[in-house]
């Protein structure tokens, strides 16, 4: 077959020339910009409905938009964690899932065949989330968009958090009542003039849990890219817009992350701070035991703003470890437990709620899995600066959640916040620990380092020849 005929009058085809030479270096030795890290989508999707304070009951189930979400991304985070993108098994994992065992154990115990569907609530809410932040969280960028987001998060919510503390109206939940059905404004006594910020939260005091422990990540995670003055801004505006609940427990949490912050900046030559550190609080707590009038918890309970609220929890304690030694195996269930009928039925203390409903296997399974995940990325040796800074804000974080459970029971999207949290920094386990030289070899490097001009590549032949004759 010929070849089809080309037409004269055609346009010739545009020549190709290659461009300069000078150009080609250029264009070469122009660095890529990189791609902002960006926060996996079904992270992104529980933050977003997390959000919303919207509520609607299907017969006795109340579900919420990050119910739906958390039922929606349960069949992927099970195939994700089948395909073994959450990385090896590690003890807290197995912790956890046995205590989501337990409790569905324990609430069948007590009530029978009806326990099933809180108990699968419990499953839902337990491990989706946690395991969900295990496979999607996974390296030092998602971690970075991980808490870039909570940050941007905590700046837009400051505006409406300073109009609720100052005129006395929660703006975010009037807009949520126009849409749909939401939930119900909690009315405080107000403190120092201004009313105790809700949001869209069941309680104040689970706004400062919650938005206050992404203070150390918004300060050496985010910040850690930005200058100094930009840093401390957007940490101040996380510390404020947490402080705004007013509440003792997330202030505590709050200035507790600062200290550690300044101890690790004052202290950032020495390797031990931490074991220092450590040492000293356990020191302090014998001496308070041994010398004090008073126990511990008597003693910092007595900084809260109420009184009245700090024995309250000190009551909590003394009926609810009565409580526990009654119903030690199975709990009470979602029934009622052991305690005057002048109290009130809530437990403002999760780290005792949980042996309280579950019995004391729940309880315990529930602070060892914590412990565990805190000791586990805590284990973690030979990191880079990077890694170093995103383990110690991770951990300053888990201690702000450790002391205000004592404080206040995590529930409903506050309880899904905090395994989603815990899950999120078990990914330090899994970095490859770089393996450091000997400190002889160290020494030896550091006396004969090369002069800077051996590194020119011309050079570098010469070097070697030297090396061999020698």
């Amino acid at each position: 077959m010929s070849a089809p005929a080309i037409s004269r009058d055609a346009p010739a085809p545009p020549v190709l020339r290659p461009p300069p030479r000078g150009r080609v270096q250029r264009m070469a030795l122009t660095p890529q910009k990189p791609t902002a890290p960006r926060l996996h989508w079904a992270v992104m999707l529980l933050l977003v409905t997390w959000l919303i304070p919207l509520a609607v009951f299907v017969g006795p189930v109340r579900l919420t938009p990050y119910r739906l979400a958390l039922l929606v991304l349960f069949i992927p985070c099970v195939t994700w964690l089948l395909q073994g993108r959450a990385g090896r098994v590690r003890l807290p994992d197995i912790l956890l899932v046995l205590f989501a065992i337990w409790t569905v154990i324990s609430l069948v115990v007590i009530h029978g065949l009806e326990g099933i569907q809180t108990g699968g609530i419990q499953v839902l809410e337990t491990l989706t989330p946690y395991f969900l932040a295990r496979c999607c969280i996974r390296n030092a960028d998602d971690f970075y968009a991980f808490a870039k987001v909570l940050t941007w998060i905590v700046a837009a919510l400051l505006p409406f958090a300073i109009y609720e503390a100052t005129s006395g109206h929660n703006l975010y939940l009037e807009i949520a009542s126009h849409i749909g059905s939401s939930i119900g404004v909690t009315d405080k006594d107000p403190r120092w003039g201004l009313r105790r910020v809700q949001l869209f939260f069941e309680h104040p005091i689970l706004m400062g849990v919650c938005l206050g422990s992404v203070f150390a990540l918004t300060n050496m995670v985010v910040g850690r890219r930005l200058s100094f003055t930009r840093r401390w801004m957007a940490s101040g505006v996380v510390f404020v817009t947490a402080a705004l609940s007013l509440s003792s427990g997330p202030l505590s949490g709050l200035v507790m992350q600062l200290a550690l912050m300044t101890w690790n900046r004052a202290l950032g030559w020495l390797r031990a701070r931490w074991a220092l550190l450590l040492s000293l609080i356990g020191l302090f707590v014998v001496a308070v035991e041994l010398f004090a009038k008073r126990p511990l918890p008597n003693i910092l309970l007595s900084f809260a703003f109420d009184p009245d609220s700090a024995f309250f929890r000190i009551v909590i304690w003394t009926y609810g470890s009565q409580s526990v030694a009654n119903h030690p195996w199975f709990g009470v269930g979602m029934g009622r437990w052991d305690h005057p009928s002048w109290m009130a039925p809530s437990i403002d203390m999760f780290w005792l709620y949980n042996a309280i409903t579950y019995g004391l296997p729940g309880g315990l399974l529930m602070v060892a899995f914590f412990l565990a995940a805190c000791a586990t990325v805590g284990a973690t040796r030979h990191l880079t600066p990077v890694h170093y800074d995103y383990r110690a804000a991770y951990l300053m974080a888990m201690a702000s959640f450790f002391l205000t459970g004592w404080m206040v029971h995590f529930w409903n999207g506050t309880y899904v916040f905090f395994l989603l949290m815990v899950g999120a920094g078990m990914w330090l386990r899994d970095v490859p620990e770089a393996q450091p030289k000997p400190a002889r070899l160290r020494a030896g490097a550091a006396q004969h380092r090369r002069p800077q001009r051996l590194l020119d590549p011309e050079l570098e032949p010469v070097e070697r020849e030297a090396r061999r004759r020698r």
